[in-house]
């Protein structure tokens, strides 16, 4: 049985975004795959709760893929989390209709990987920037997954975005038609290293 993911796309200007339009590129074209624009979807941020419910509830696996805007996500994706995810539908007693379901985040930052540390320049990890996602999550009664990271997409030549664009599609097809091991997964900073090594060892 094959895993349904819903990819939730926010990015405000797309279009002068290489990073991600290598990524979206390389989802692959799949009925158990659906790609969701958030900005071409609400231009006017006119958000269709029931709508988006009903989509979340077609889907096992949900990804908020988006930049990393001021250490958050862009305007339209925090409208969207405060929205949907509504008390007595996502959580609270009866708010159960996304447990279980797998969350994770797929980011691009123009900042470079040393950068996100105690000492470097960003004085944050970026696990610990996203604690609050981790938390939605928690409270949900998702299950949060380490993120997909792509850094240094500022100074990036377009073999590293074809690069980070074919890792994104093997998590993607992997995902869709492998069960996963979660407690192993967790092991993981990024679902990027953890995705090299399932390549490495075949699995």
């Amino acid at each position: 049985m094959s895993n349904k993911i819903l990819i939730l796309f926010a990015h405000p200007l797309y279009e002068k975004s290489s990073a991600n339009k290598a990524l979206v590129k390389h989802v692959p074209d799949s009925e158990n795959i659906t790609f969701h624009d958030l900005y071409e979807t609400y231009p006017e941020f006119d958000i269709d709760v029931k709508r988006e419910q009903e989509l979340l509830n077609l889907h096992d696996v949900v990804i908020w893929h988006h930049p990393m805007y001021w250490y958050s996500c862009p305007p339209l994706l925090k409208q969207w989390i405060d929205m949907v995810l509504e008390y007595g539908w996502a959580y609270g007693k009866y708010g159960l209709a996304l447990q279980d379901k797998l969350i994770f985040q797929a980011i691009t930052t123009g900042g470079n990987q040393e950068n996100y540390c105690a000492e470097g320049r960003e004085n944050h990890t970026i696990l610990e920037l996203l604690e609050p996602f981790k938390q939605t999550s928690k409270v949900c009664k998702m299950e949060y997954l380490p993120p997909f990271v792509v850094h240094g997409t500022h100074k990036m030549d377009e073999e590293k975005y074809e690069e980070n664009g074919i890792l994104y599609g093997k998590l993607l097809n992997y995902l869709e038609n492998t069960e996963l091991n979660i407690k192993q997964i967790r092991e993981f900073k990024y679902l990027n290293d953890w995705m090299k090594t399932v390549e490495t060892n075949g699995k």
